[in-house]
């Protein structure tokens, strides 16, 4: 080979791979927050930590997302299957996230884990998700189901403690027959999307609790799940009809299918790993979860849960988006410097630094008050009221984040060699999933109606918290609450303001110091700024890099 040959294909001006460190020891905020829980839970922690950031799992990620699944509807035979097949990668990254109880920890009662099921639970997801997100949505659902199905004591004595298990089963058997379920949703038809009361599919009592359906769902979620809550009009026509909220078996006790007809899989912009489909079903057999006409209420407290990993998962997909970019900061050279060493480069790093740590703060902020909510009525009221703000705000800011991440990389970020590309793709479902963003605001609107007492509660927890920037603050959004009052169409600038305050108290509660200042100041402060990369120069961005980031020692 040439010395011309030789010289081009040495690559000395391109970061080393990112990868072989430890995610969650790396990332000081997050170890901060998991201080005051037991030993064995941040071992658990970095143990996770460790996985998501090894190349073994990066490659599981990508090839998971690079095989897509497939639908098959009928065997060679031509015998109707409804099965979807997954590339090994995928049930491998399965196996290990349900044996880390991602699927139903907070539900375990486990004694390490008692006042923090929730808040380590997060954690775990939290990490996870930096490494893959696809994966993720039907352990979310299966975590969440636990909250509709308790509606029904007999069907959740049975099918708990398969939620539960932490074995994962992939076979395709009657759910009984199993060591571990999964299980998905059907909410949404295509005649009213978020509007479940336009649902027209049906159910009619067939026995004690048990109720045969007919009708489609536009997005069933995660199809090859043992079961799905579903909804569905009980009732005889007219006035009297109601949604009411259904468990239903994908196979049944016999090993027959249950009606249910896959009739494409969804062609999804992201989250190209997991599936979710369109499906038509008659003769559907399910059990009542709750009592006729209280769907929406049963189904709401699973979609509570949901909205939390959202915003879990978000963060943990900016985290991990910009310590890589960090990470490429500190080796590329540009015009003769490194790029972390260039001011208008570390203003944008530090100021993106910003949001994610808020995002990751408020996010766990929300889990520690799921975690109180049974015995403290103020947390409870916190979690009322901020589960919808934190949804909007973290998943909402995630693209525009990891875009501005993407960019400080360069060509190096837009290809899909690198995990950018696939955050990026997956990263607009969480802001759509359960809830979009004017259905978060709308949520904040009733809390405020229906509820005012609570959002008082929320608002003297902010300026506790936030020490001497509360009053101010609380007078900010105590106007934003009077314009919302009387101006539906201010919903979002009211849930905007919430979640800003809310983070900066959070970061300010843990002692987060410069980080907490700089959030305070150029988030609250009314300052100027419509992209990232606008931190004034009294703010220390090198030193915010550093201290959320910190170099590899």
């Amino acid at each position: 080979m040439s010395p011309i040959q030789s010289s081009a294909h040495r690559a000395e001006n391109q970061s080393p791979p990112f990868s072989g460190h430890n995610a969650f020891r790396s990332d000081p905020l997050l170890k901060d927050i998991a201080a005051d829980m037991p030993r064995g839970l941040r071992a658990d922690f970095e143990t996770v930590g460790k996985f998501v950031s090894s190349i073994e799992a990066q490659d599981l990620a990508r090839i998971a997302n690079r095989s897509v699944p497939e639908l098959r509807t009928h065997d060679g035979s031509g015998n109707r299957i409804d099965q979807v097949d997954f590339h090994p990668s995928w049930h491998a990254l399965m196996r290990r996230s349900v044996s880390i109880g991602l699927q139903g920890s907070v539900w375990e009662g486990r004694r390490e884990e008692k006042g923090f099921a929730h808040q380590a639970r997060g954690i775990r997801f939290y990490l996870t998700a930096g490494l893959e997100c696809g994966h993720l949505c039907p352990l979310t659902m299966t975590n969440a189901s636990i909250a509709a199905i308790m509606a029904a004591p007999r069907i959740e004595k049975s099918w708990a403690p398969q939620v539960v298990s932490r074995r994962y089963d992939s076979s395709h058997r009657p759910a009984m027959q199993k060591t571990g379920v999964t299980i998905g949703m059907g909410m949404t038809e295509k005649q009213g999307g978020t509007d479940v009361r336009a649902n027209e599919s049906r159910a009619v009592r067939a026995g004690e609790g048990v109720y045969r359906l007919e009708g489609h769902k536009w997005f069933l979620s995660a199809p090859m799940s043992d079961a799905f809550v579903m909804l569905a009009k009980t009732g005889r026509g007219g006035e009297g009809e109601a949604l009411s909220c259904f468990l239903v078996p994908r196979i049944l006790e016999d090993g027959t299918l249950n009606g249910l007809r896959l009739q494409r899989l969804k062609d999804k912009l992201g989250n190209r790993s997991n599936a979710s489909s369109e499906v038509e079903f008659s003769d559907t057999y399910g059990f009542l979860l709750g009592g006729e006409g209280d769907g929406i209420r049963t189904i709401l407290d699973m979609v509570t849960l949901t909205r939390l990993d959202c915003a879990l998962a978000s963060a943990g997909m900016m985290r991990a988006s910009l310590a890589e970019a960090v990470h490429h900061c500190r080796h590329r050279r540009v015009f003769g410097e490194l790029l972390i060493d260039q001011s208008l480069m570390s203003r944008v790093l530090a100021d993106l630094a910003l949001d994610v740590a808020a995002a990751t703060a408020l996010s766990l902020r929300l889990a520690r008050a799921f975690d109180k909510a049974r015995d403290d009525p103020a947390e409870a009221a916190i979690a009322r009221l901020m589960t919808p703000v934190v949804k909007y705000w973290v998943c909402k800011i995630a693209p525009s984040v990891i875009y501005e991440v993407m960019e400080c990389m360069g060509g190096n970020g837009y290809v899909e060699d690198r995990a950018l590309a696939r955050h990026y793709r997956e990263a607009p479902v969480n802001a759509i999933w359960e809830g979009s963003g004017n259905v978060m605001a709308l949520d904040v609107l009733r809390v405020l109606t229906r509820g005012k007492e609570l959002c008082e509660v929320a608002l003297q927890s902010i300026q506790k918290d936030l020490g001497a920037a509360g009053p101010k603050t609380l007078d900010v959004l105590r106007a934003c609450m009077a314009v919302a009052e009387s101006d539906e169409g201010a919903g979002r600038l009211l849930t905007e303001q919430l979640a800003l305050a809310a983070a900066a108290a959070e970061l300010t509660r843990l002692g987060a110091g410069h980080v907490a200042e700089a959030f305070v100041e150029t988030r609250l402060g009314g300052a100027w700024r419509a992209t990232y990369g606008m931190l004034d120069s009294r703010f220390n961005a090198r030193q915010i890099v550093d201290l959320l980031y910190p170099p590899a020692s």
